[in-house]
């Protein structure tokens, strides 16, 4: 088929897909419209007092939701119908198919498909099959085989064709560089097109398992996670709901930075939480309201690691020996109630169980004994004497652990590590006795909560994300792992931007040997950087060379843009003016995302005070660390930059020098320089 031929051809498709597809926003629009009249007048009745109505307000308002998404999902089809096509041979069914690909997935009708949506099996194929024989693979496992003949990639805008690639990468660099050439919010919308086949094995890894990756900065950790949540939501919706998702992040800025995009990925009703917040929410009753989360202290860089857990966890299974003894029970009537055997088989069979449950277990096993010796052919007198010995034997494996809270064994735990290793012992105590507890107190209480008093299997989560993973030291996943033993994690992060280098992970070899071992368990890497252009990604591996001995480089996609640019000033004054004026021109050139990074809180508020007084200042400032992500420029310590994306970045006053560049602060800088999509500028200290 000629070029002019097969174009008027694609042409007459996507004006037909956008035909359908208008006709069902002009459907959704009118049973939106109606379900909400509906609603109101239902509203009106129960609010009257009619609560016989209550359950189909209900209904009402559910119905309602699932309609604006629907006209919501539309209407965004409508600007983009679909962004990919594949043509391929079933070898199994013999059968030609021809399947276009889109964000949102439109159905002709009940069964028949007009656009395949992108979480779909079949969508596999666009990202990672090569043209020729192949196969993708159904949720059930079953693998399907093709002989693919064409993969297409479109360029749509405003609702408008504007031409196509064929490829044998769908996702070819051609056209990422277009979209990643574009600023951040167009560069958002259109990902899902430029999905690359590392990225899509993530997103579609099997989620009854747990996913660590190691991404470089820029490879789109923070996308695939988000993407990742929506293909298992579509592809395992009998299984997952998103209620039980919980998406945990080091700050809020990062949280609400990841979670403002999931409603365009049809994501809806997610939990999400500071890792400090997601920890007191595993303590339950046991986290009180005078209770009080601290930063981090001289002692943290202890609890975080290994070493400490292991010490932990060798005194809870001492006190949970010294709790249930395995000796056997005797009645001086009865004879033996329980065999020492049969309390060591208990022990053995049941490793996970809190004392808590265990006692109450042996506790039953133990009335059953009774009830099973006793022997009165008089049925007043078999009652009571099974009543008497209940009352004799009455909590006899469980009394001891009533009395116990996670925090006063954590206590004597404290006293006890203290004295073995000769450290102070005030030193572990004196924020603990006072009841205010950094975020390795928190892990620590978690596992002696699962140890020690837990009352039921905490079931309220199935699928645990984890963005900026390397913020935490091990002794944390190894308490949520122990906590949640049957959820799943994707675990994102990069070891090369531990900016807590003390405590947090410099590498992921604990979390795979002790922690994540299931065999459905595994580590994937990204190593090619999206967001940097060549210019900048250079810039930032001069200083990766200080932060991870180069272990994980990054693979920079080909963009080229301007020289990093560096600045001298001579006092504070020319500093603001000279930071005035950089905000000014980056505007002049359409980036609306731009951020002012500074060494820590104190500078940042400074420069974004000494910036507000100007004559000439530049427009929507914001500071991140209290208002949270936003458009137009803000002023952040380096801290709070972590896993956001700007279309240009600033760097105030960073410390650079080659002769005092530690790993630690390389770390930090880093983090600081891949920030920026487009422009990178220093000005120096």
């Amino acid at each position: 088929m000629d070029q002019e031929k097969e174009w008027n051809m694609e042409l007459e498709h996507f004006h037909s897909c956008r035909l359908f597809i208008e006709k069902n926003v002009k459907k959704y629009e009118m049973q939106a419209s109606d379900i909400q009249k509906e609603t109101e007048e239902l509203y009106r009745e129960v609010n009257s007092g009619n609560t016989e109505l209550y359950n189909q307000l209900i209904v009402s308002s559910g119905l309602a939701e699932h309609t604006k998404r629907q006209l919501a999902k539309n209407i965004a089809a409508l600007k983009q119908p679909y962004f990919g096509r594949i043509d391929y041979r079933n070898l199994s069914q013999e059968k030609r198919e021809k399947i276009y690909i889109g964000k949102n997935g439109v159905f002709k009708n009940k069964t028949d498909v007009l656009i395949a949506d992108w979480r779909s099996p079949i969508a596999t194929v666009y990202y990672e099959n090569e043209l020729g024989t192949g196969s993708y693979q159904i949720p059930s496992g079953q693998q399907m085989e093709i002989d693919l003949k064409l993969k297409r990639t479109f360029s749509v805008q405003n609702g408008e064709l504007q031409g196509y690639y064929d490829s044998d990468v769908a996702a070819n660099d051609e056209l990422l560089v277009q979209y990643l050439s574009k600023n951040k919010d167009v560069v958002l919308g259109d990902i899902i097109a430029t999905i690359q086949k590392e990225q899509n094995a993530i997103i579609r890894a099997n989620p009854f398992g747990s996913t660590i990756v190691q991404g470089v900065a820029g490879s789109g950790k923070t996308t695939v996670a988000m993407h990742r949540i929506s293909y298992i939501l579509y592809n395992y919706a009998e299984k997952f709901t998103s209620n039980e998702f919980c998406i945990i992040g080091s700050n809020d800025v990062l949280i609400r930075y990841i979670t403002g995009g999931l409603g365009e990925l049809d994501v809806y009703d997610m939990k999400q939480k500071r890792m400090d917040s997601f920890l007191c929410h595993l303590l339950h009753k046991e986290w009180k309201k005078e209770y009080q989360v601290t930063g981090l202290n001289s002692m943290s860089h202890l609890k975080s690691k290994m070493d400490f857990v292991r010490a932990l966890e060798h005194f809870l299974q001492r006190k949970r020996e010294s709790l249930i003894p395995e000796k056997s029970i005797i009645d001086s009537k009865l004879g033996v109630l329980l065999s020492k055997a049969s309390i060591t088989q208990t022990l053995k069979e049941n490793p996970e169980l809190s004392m808590y449950r265990l006692g109450k277990l042996m506790d039953e096993r133990l009335k059953a004994r009774i009830k099973f010796l006793t022997h009165y052919t008089d049925k007043d007198e078999y009652v009571k004497a099974i009543r008497e010995k209940n009352k004799l034997f009455q909590a006899y494996f469980s009394k001891d652990v009533k009395g116990l809270t996670s925090l006063s064994v954590y206590v004597e735990f404290l006293i006890q590590y203290a004295k073995k290793r000769q450290l102070d012992e005030s030193a572990f105590l004196e924020t603990v006795l006072d009841h205010k507890f950094h975020i390795y107190d928190l892990a620590a209480l978690t596992l002696i909560r699962k140890r020690i008093t837990e009352k039921e299997e905490d079931q309220e989560f199935g699928q645990i994300f984890i963005d900026e993973a390397q913020d935490f030291g091990v002794s944390i996943y190894y308490a949520i792992r122990k906590a949640l033993p049957k959820c799943f994690f994707t675990i994102m992060g990069d070891v090369s931007q531990n900016i807590f280098y003390d405590t947090g992970l410099n590498d992921w070899e604990e979390l795979m040997t002790e922690v994540f071992t299931g065999s459905r368990d595994h580590f994937l890497t990204l190593s090619k950087s999206y967001r940097n252009t060549i210019e900048i990604s250079e810039f930032a591996g001069s200083i990766l060379k200080h932060a991870s001995m180069g272990r994980y480089k990054i693979e920079p996609v080909i963009r080229h843009g301007l020289e990093v640019m560096k600045y001298e000033m001579q006092d504070q004054e020319q500093k603001i003016q000279k930071l005035s004026s950089l905000v000014a021109e980056i505007q002049d050139r359409n980036y609306d995302s731009i951020a002012i990074i500074c060494k820590d809180e104190n500078t940042s508020s400074r420069v974004q005070e000494e910036l507000e007084v100007l004559p000439e200042k530049p427009m929507v400032i914001s500071n991140g660390l209290k208002e949270g992500f936003s458009k137009g420029v803000m002023v952040l310590p380096v801290h709070m930059t972590k896993g956001l994306e700007f279309d240009a970045v600033i760097l105030f006053e960073p410390d650079m020098k080659e002769e005092t560049m530690t790993a630690a602060k390389a770390k930090l800088l880093y983090v600081a320089v891949t920030r920026a999509l487009h422009e990178l500028h220093i000005i120096e200290v």
